[in-house]
């Protein structure tokens, strides 16, 4: 019963995906919302959630996933702006931007966890921080494999990379 209520889940969160995408999103859009559906029905089964915890665990994580993305554009745009830094005056207020925007990156992961323990037990949260590495690991060797959602004729894989 709770892995038929994981993959119902699974299901409305990956529509949920698709359905607010916009109807002019390119390529590079698509592939994004593909990679955050098998994002989510991989955490779901690592996680193996009740239908309670779903119920409060998706709204934050989906929350922290939005801060997320946000931490690393100001990260990267820090960066950027770093990199076309001229004189050492301007170098120096860069830098104390960048370190800035590196600091509140790190805050949202500390912030992060701290909220997932408010809705899932310790054990969980140690599982999702080892499945979103798992997630990770999978997606570089998938991408270095050539076997990537956005490679065409290739279907998205959501279990652990072979070894050949």
């Amino acid at each position: 019963m709770k892995k038929i209520i994981s993959v119902f889940l699974t299901l409305v969160l990956a529509g949920t995906f698709v359905f607010a995408q916009n109807n002019n999103q390119n390529r590079h859009g698509d592939w994004r919302e593909r990679v955050r559906a098998e994002q989510v029905a991989f955490i779901t089964n690592e996680l193996d959630l009740s239908e309670s915890e779903a119920q409060a665990f998706w709204p934050v994580y989906n929350d922290v996933q939005k801060q997320r993305r946000e931490a690393f554009k100001a990260t990267g745009e820090a960066y950027m702006n770093l990199q076309k830094g001229v004189d050492d005056k301007d170098v120096d207020k860069l830098l104390d931007k960048y370190l800035a925007a590196k600091k509140a990156s790190e805050k949202v992961e500390a912030d992060a966890v701290a909220r997932y323990k408010k809705v899932l037990p310790v054990s969980k949260v140690a599982k999702l921080l080892m499945a979103e590495e798992k997630f990770r690991q999978n997606q570089i060797h998938r991408l270095g494999q050539g076997r990537g959602p956005g490679f065409p004729g290739q279907q998205p894989q959501t279990n652990a990379p072979s070894t050949k």
